[in-house]
């Protein structure tokens, strides 16, 4: 039986061995297939790197209660479930908690959020967050004096800093692999980079950086769609030799061309934010709808995505407000931002016109449930949220469909714009990051770029032109910085902040 009662030194050694015990498996894993871990030397860092994360965390634990009993018991709680959170993830998609990783969480939407709910999420919140966090609620800790607590205060340190320069040679692999083992070290990795990532939004959203004023140079008509892909990845694309054939309807459109880009990040709201900007930078600029909008073009912005940066327009639509006027199953699907769109554009006053259509319909992990039933062309497709349980034939069959979709809505596009005679018109399609589908044991997206396998950033740059209008140059390689000034240039917009290299028309 466990004791009910504990001094405060004990306790917190505790807790910090079964913090230890419960949520480092993948922080020791990732050390222990990273190091030679059969030399002297590694057995030696890894010894010392489970020494120093007992010790530090006790340590940690003891200040706080030390300060408070009340807050250290309120925190502990919280680190015990959001560890078992963090690690359920960790675990299931590989995924690592650094502060691009929090930036997902925090943007993510309640939809997105409970596609990953599962029973093994539960047993992990109530077996390692719950359960020992009543324990901790019902014991009765034992504080210590002010001079043993500064005498077991300074001893500690003292050996944290023996025991880190008694590894000095191992300081290099440290710092290289830092961004990981900070990423899997808990309660730390969302501790310190919730910190971080609100004190980095803030130095960057202090104000939105103006551009300099813009011109439009003639008065044709002319209109570009740009559809944002979500977690669409390049190499299932049959229109770049993938072996299935997901783009049948692309694939016979004439006027499509294909090709090859990379993203600027992993996850959403750094690739959106790289999609609409001027240049891949870490301030805020004012990016292309809220610049085109200021400059008198018409902008519409269309959406059943989230992540974006702010956008300033007056024609901004959720799919709540686009599900208002939809008939049919389609509208339960990403087909709702088609709806009324070519009308919309016909009612414009204005002869130059940006749409911009932000879908969701490669997000995992439920990507069955992305597309209508008709669409289900590769079968047996994964149904769970839990990617790892599903053979890789059904995830990526499911995955698949999402594409086979997503050719048949740009597909819609095309039509609609071939539809509207007056004007010239042209289609991009840029995905905002690519997936993982279990390749290395990876699942969806959203690693540091610097780690990220190619799926995570290989994208799709697909463009459509009009018979009427511009032809495009012997692109290689693109960016998602390409969108913006390729925008500017098909839509006749003169700006001082236009690069002529990042254009693909001619």
């Amino acid at each position: 039986m466990l004791k009910n009662e504990l001094q405060v030194t004990r306790f917190v050694i505790l807790m910090s061995f079964l913090n230890f015990l419960f949520f480092h498996f993948p922080f020791f894993s990732f050390a222990f297939n990273n190091i030679d871990h059969k030399s002297f030397s590694g057995i030696i860092a890894i010894i010392s790197l489970i020494i120093l994360m007992l010790v530090v965390n006790a340590f940690a634990f003891y200040l706080i209660f030390f300060l408070s009993r009340f807050v250290g018991k309120f925190l502990l709680v919280l680190f015990f479930i959001i560890n078992a959170i963090a690690v359920y993830f960790i675990n299931t998609y590989n995924v690592i908690i650094d502060e691009s990783m929090i930036g997902n969480v925090i943007n993510t939407n309640y939809e997105e959020a409970s596609s990953f709910f599962s029973i093994k999420l539960i047993l992990y919140i109530i077996l390692l967050g719950v359960i020992p966090g009543i324990y901790i609620i019902k014991m009765k800790i034992i504080n210590v004096t002010l001079k043993r607590f500064l005498i077991t205060s300074s001893l500690t340190l003292l050996f944290i800093a023996i025991l880190a320069f008694a590894n000095a040679s191992h300081w290099l692999w440290i710092d290289k692999n830092s961004k990981q083992l900070g990423g899997l070290a808990m309660p730390w990795s969302y501790s310190v980079n919730i910190s971080l990532y609100y004190i980095h939004q803030h130095q960057k959203n202090k104000k939105e950086i103006l551009l300099p004023d813009a011109t439009i140079k003639d008065n044709e008509k002319s209109v570009v769609v740009l559809v944002i892909g979500e977690s669409a990845r390049k190499q299932n694309f049959s229109l770049y030799g993938y072996g299935r054939n997901t783009n049948s309807l692309l694939s016979k459109t004439q006027n499509v061309f294909h090709f090859d880009a990379t993203s600027c990040a992993t996850y959403t709201t750094a690739g959106v934010k790289c999609i609409l900007e001027h240049a891949n930078t870490d301030d805020l600029y004012e990016i292309l709808p809220n610049y085109l909008y200021r400059n008198n073009v018409e902008v519409i912005w269309r959406t059943t995505n989230w992540g974006e940066p702010p956008v300033h327009i007056k024609n901004y639509q959720n799919k709540d407000a686009l599900m208002l006027n939809c008939k049919g199953e389609g509208c339960n699907y990403d087909e709702v931002l088609l709806n009324g769109l070519k009308d919309q554009i016909l009612a414009s006053k204005k002869n130059k016109v940006l749409v911009i259509l932000h879908t969701s319909i490669s997000h995992g992990p439920t990507y069955s449930k992305k597309y209508p039933p008709q669409f289900e062309t590769f079968k047996p497709v994964c149904n769970s949220v839990e990617l790892g349980n599903c053979s890789q034939e059904e995830l990526i069959n499911a995955y698949d469909n999402t594409i086979v979709y997503t050719d048949y809505f740009l597909h819609n596009v095309i039509e609609d714009l071939k539809q509207l005679k007056e004007y010239k018109s042209a289609m991009l399609f840029v995905s905002d990051h690519g997936e993982s589908l279990g390749e290395k044991n990876l699942y969806m997206h959203g690693l540091p770029l610097s780690i990220a396998p190619k799926e995570q950033y290989e994208i799709p740059f697909i463009v459509w032109t009009s018979d009427n209008s511009k032809q495009l140059k012997p692109n290689k390689t693109l960016s998602q910085n390409h969108v913006f000034h390729s925008v500017l240039n098909f839509l006749s917009v003169q700006s001082p902040v236009y690069d002529e290299e990042m254009n693909i028309f001619k």
